[in-house]
């Protein structure tokens, strides 16, 4: 059930956290108990099939967090691996390596510094209206939900915000409708961020753009013209369990936090959920892998949740973006297949012309195509499910950077990053407006 949110003023609770006012919510986010100290962040490159049966084997007897592929089964030859090893598993890794003669390098030699550097506590984050909240560092979900409150209330003319269901933890999902009241049928576009919980620049962006429409919207002739013409629905956190916990608990948790009956592993990886090539390639049956499907299609009330109200607004929806991290692409489908799209030479067109925004603000290189062949393939993504639902236009966005700081990209680099992404969205969202012959 969507519940709208019109004119709300004032909430002063959200999560067992004051908000508005709140100057440290959670504090605990912040030092994670010095779980990363010695934690190594390494890059291998397997040039052999040789090697990368190595690599699976190794990894399979030891304890790693792979950020790069996400699953040991999608380690290609000639691909870069990003791991994330534990202090007390770095020796015998390296040693494993050597034996093999496969070559390595240190991306981050102490992570736990790395962290701190990202999320060190400020006291001065200002955190107490719209024109104080700083949009270049990292927000907690009480913090992100307490400024879409403030946006919904400052904005009654642009912005409507409404709960399209909860989460497995009870938690709202909340979206922000951006677009001026000009009519009742209008073309919409969708952008969720914030699916796997530690890619943190995803809904530094959703409240980045948000902050652009609104503040541009007087002097942007084209950002003017694409909120009266169209509607955008913005997702600035999808997975909210697993993001909360990521700034909790476990700075690299990627799943949503459902339990599992048989297994004490928790979470579903939200983006292999969806119905759609269903637990195929690229997707794990076992409840304690990073890429697990779940018991079922739609088995999170997330994945539910939102197919359900992207299922109702199919007719007006007609690009669906999904903003993900890291290794600096631009994909749309299919993920599951090696196909060509019916309607490619638009997609591609569209495609190609917001990498080329994108490059135009700082001149960072993009690569774009299929997500099968850019990246790899993978079943049960939002995106080919968004493409086999109707809209004609699914993007999956994999922001900066391509590894040197992986999933702890620096709070600097929030400005540049969300900078070139809105040039690139507002790209994709034009296009929208223009008839393009399929």
């Amino acid at each position: 059930m969507e519940l709208a949110f019109r004119n709300t003023v004032n909430v002063a609770v959200i999560l067992g956290c004051v908000i508005i006012s709140s100057n440290s919510c959670p504090v605990g986010a912040y030092l994670y108990n010095n779980r990363y100290a010695g934690d190594q962040v390494i890059r291998v490159t397997p040039v052999s099939n040789g090697e990368v049966e190595e690599l699976r084997r190794l990894f399979a007897n030891l304890t790693v967090d792979l950020w790069r592929p996400n699953s040991a089964a999608l380690i290609r030859e000639g691909g870069d691996v990003d791991l994330h090893v534990g202090r007390n598993h770095t020796r015998g890794l390296r040693a494993g390596l050597q034996r093999a003669h496969i070559r390595h390098k240190v991306l981050i030699s102490n992570l736990q510094s790395e962290i701190e550097k990202q999320t060190g506590y400020r006291s001065s984050r200002k955190r107490r209206s719209e024109f104080q909240y700083d949009y270049e560092v990292y927000h907690s979900l009480e913090e992100i939900q307490s400024w879409m409150y403030e946006m919904n209330r400052t904005h009654p003319h642009l912005v409507d915000m409404f709960s399209i269901g909860r989460s497995f933890e009870g938690r709202p999902l909340y979206i922000l409708q951006l677009g001026k009241r000009t009519r009742s049928y209008k073309k919409a576009v969708w952008i969720d961020c914030g699916v796997h919980a530690r890619e943190w620049i995803g809904p530094a962006f959703c409240q980045w753009f948000v902050k652009e429409a609104l503040h541009s919207y007087k002097y942007d002739s084209v950002m003017r013209r694409l909120m009266n013409q169209l509607n955008f629905y913005i997702m600035p956190v999808f997975n909210v369990d697993g993001y909360r916990y990521s700034w909790t608990t476990d700075r690299f948790w990627r799943k949503t936090r459902s339990k599992n009956a048989k297994y004490q592993c928790r979470g579903v990886d939200a983006n292999r959920n969806w119905k759609v090539k269903w637990c195929d390639e690229g997707a794990s049956s076992h409840p304690c892998d990073d890429t697990y499907c779940g018991p079922f299609p739609e088995s999170e009330p997330e994945v539910k949740a939102v197919a359900k109200f992207l299922r109702k607004h199919r007719k007006r929806v007609r690009a669906y973006i999904s903003i993900h991290a890291y290794a600096q692409m631009l994909l749309y489908p299919y993920s599951y297949k090696y196909a060509t799209i019916p309607n490619f030479s638009c997609v591609e067109s569209a495609a190609q012309n917001a990498v080329t925004a994108l490059y135009s603000a700082y001149g960072v290189r993009y690569r774009y195509g299929p997500a099968s062949t850019t990246l790899y393939v993978s079943s049960g993504s939002s995106m080919d499910w968004a493409y086999k639902n109707g809209i004609p236009y699914a993007f999956a966005f994999e922001l900066r950077d391509t590894g040197y700081f992986g999933f702890l990209l620096p709070e600097t680099l929030i400005n540049p990053t969300c900078t070139e992404t809105t040039r690139a969205v507002k790209t994709i969202a034009s296009g929208l407006l223009k008839k393009c012959p399929v």
